[in-house]
């Protein structure tokens, strides 16, 4: 699909790479987000628990254009892998048919 992923933690960066190292993940991940770094983004961020980033999805188009992006607020409202497929797979028809 040429499709690239990236995400990012709060988590310092060793355990961000303990945590990739166990899931297999080979995609790039940024680590120690903060505060500021959520409020650029629009993030939502807990409080309580001592203060968390709730998930900030966004699915960008050729060029960085956000063509779609999802912002929590507690457990429910996140981009499932399918629909994210959907959507993509969606966009390229639409733009090959264009073309």
């Amino acid at each position: 699909m040429g499709v690239q992923i990236a995400a990012a933690s709060v988590e310092p960066k060793e355990l961000v790479q303990e945590m990739a190292g166990k899931s297999g993940v080979s995609f790039p991940m940024a680590y120690g987000v903060t505060r500021a770094d959520a409020d650029r983004l629009g993030s939502w961020w807990s409080d309580d628990r001592g203060g968390y980033i709730q998930p900030t999805e966004f699915l960008l188009g050729r060029g960085g254009t956000v063509l779609g992006a999802m912002y929590a607020s507690g457990p429910v409202g996140r981009i499932s892998p399918d629909e994210a497929v959907h959507f993509i797979e969606s966009r390229e028809r639409r733009r090959r048919a264009g073309q």
